[in-house]
Order: structure tokens, then sequence, then C-alpha cells
């Protein structure tokens, strides 16, 4: 009896390291390209672009309630270059990390400035822009405030969109200044254009529109504060998607399509703006 209770007691162990030893199923590359997210979108049939439609002129709302901009030319390209179709979802900021991670769309294309801090959560593609921070002050003010240093007092009220980069920077390079932050872009700038703060700090485009809008009572100081790329977001892991993003980038900015839509709306729209000011 002894001897089959070690002969079994043999067997099982010789079972478990047979097991143990055995290699795993190793994933092949047709595997994980039928994983990717670029897979999903070919089957779909549509393109999911994430958004927050306020930051002009990247991706706004015109007179006829159409979200239009820069980024949404890119993303029609995008589209054009899958032989799908687009489907804009619109996202409020703080939510849209959250909102890629749970698969609501397949990529954020928003003006998202690259941040060691979010590069943890979300891989990003090469960047599509540079961009700085700028300062929108009062017309009255430009001899008194003509960089950001001379904004770092008590007393000086600084303006900003909650939980972007220009509420950051104002936080760490004017400490002494009441920085008050905003929902939207609109309200913190009004709030220059109608006396109420001393200072708007955001990117430098979207300075650059409101000095057109508000240029009565408003000038933008647009020497760069910082340096800051922006590119387009997907989820973390996706060799294949990253890799047809990054070429089709690189094609659309070296056949002129990026130079064309970037002066439709960094140049002419803005133009336009300053027209309608007058």
């Amino acid at each position: 009896m002894k001897r089959i209770r070690i002969v079994a007691t043999l067997i099982a162990v010789v079972a478990v390291v047979f097991l143990i030893c055995q290699p795993l199923h190793a994933i092949t590359t047709e595997e994980i390209a039928k994983a990717s997210t670029l897979e999903q979108i070919l089957k779909r049939g549509e393109l999911l672009v994430g958004l927050e439609a306020g930051y002009q002129p990247f991706e706004m709302t015109d007179e006829k309630g159409n979200i239009v901009g820069f980024d949404v030319d890119m993303a029609k390209e995008m589209a054009k270059a899958l032989g799908v179709k687009l489907k804009l979802v619109n996202t409020a900021w703080e939510g849209i990390i959250p909102a890629l991670l749970t698969h609501k769309f397949d990529i954020i294309m928003s003006g998202m400035t690259i941040l060691q801090k979010r590069n943890l959560k979300v891989n990003f593609c090469e960047p599509y822009y540079y961009i700085g921070q700028c300062l929108l002050i009062q017309r009255k003010d430009k001899e008194k405030y003509r960089s950001w240093r001379s904004l770092n007092k008590k007393g000086v009220v600084i303006t900003s969109k909650l939980g972007v980069t220009g509420a950051f920077t104002a936080k760490k390079l004017m400490p002494k200044a009441t920085l008050r932050e905003f929902k939207s872009e609109n309200e913190a700038a009004l709030q220059v254009a109608n006396g109420m703060a001393d200072a708007f700090i955001y990117d430098e485009p979207q300075v650059r529109v409101f000095a057109a809008k508000y240029k009565k009572q408003c000038i933008g100081i647009f020497k760069p504060i910082t340096f800051e790329p922006l590119a387009w977001a997907i989820r973390k892991g996706d060799v294949d998607w990253l890799n047809w993003l990054n070429n089709f980038l690189r094609q659309v900015k070296g056949d002129g399509r990026w130079a064309k839509i970037k002066k439709k709306w960094f140049v002419d729209y803005v133009k336009e703006l300053a027209k309608k000011s007058k």
C-alpha cells in the first residue's frame, strides 16, 4: 500500500513538472494585428474621433452647429485614407482620456499637449503641431505688461481654462498672481476683454483668435512662454494603429494637405474674425 502511494505521488509530481515546463502559447503577429484598433475601425466601417469642440481654431462649433476646425479637417482626411465614415464624439476635456480608455472612441484629436503625466495613461503619435503658451492682455496695458514676468505680482488676475497647460504654466511661473480657472476658453478670455482680469494665458493659436475677436479691447503677446508639442492620443500598446497614424501624418505633411489645412484655419479664419470685429 505504501509503495502504491509513493508511485502515485511520483506520478503526480511528474505530471505537475510536465505541465509547468510546457511552453506558454506564443501570441502571433496575426493575433496582435486582429486585436488592433485599426482592424476594429475597418470592420466597423467608421472612425470614432474624440474631441472637445471649444478649442479654436482646432475644433469649434460654427453658426450652423457643425463641429469644424483644423483637427476636424485632419480627421476627415484620415477617414478618407482608411476608407471609412467619420464620427466626431464631442467630450468634456476632463473626461476625454477616461473616455478613450473605455473605448468610447478610437483616438483623441483635440490639440492635446504631450505631457509625461498623460503619457503614463496613453500613447502619443508623432507631434503634428508645436505651440507655446501666450498672453492676451488689455490694450491699455500694453506698456504695463510686456511679458509674463511683469504679471507675477500680487493684485494681478490671470485667467485660463480649468485643467490645461495654460493654468499649469500660470501656477508655476506666476505664483504671486491670482489665477482664476474657467470651464471654457471663451469665458476666461472674456474676463480680460471686459476688464475683469489682467491677462488670459493659453495656447498661441487660441490667443491669436481672441486677439482678432476682441481687437478693440485686447492685444496678444505672442512670444512663447513654453514649448509644447501637440499630438493625437491612442490607447497604450497598439503598435499597428500607432504605425499607421505616424505614416499618415508623414504623408499629409509631405503632399501639402497639412499646409493647406493650416492656412485655412490659422491664417484665413483669423483674418476673417478680424474683419468681423471692425
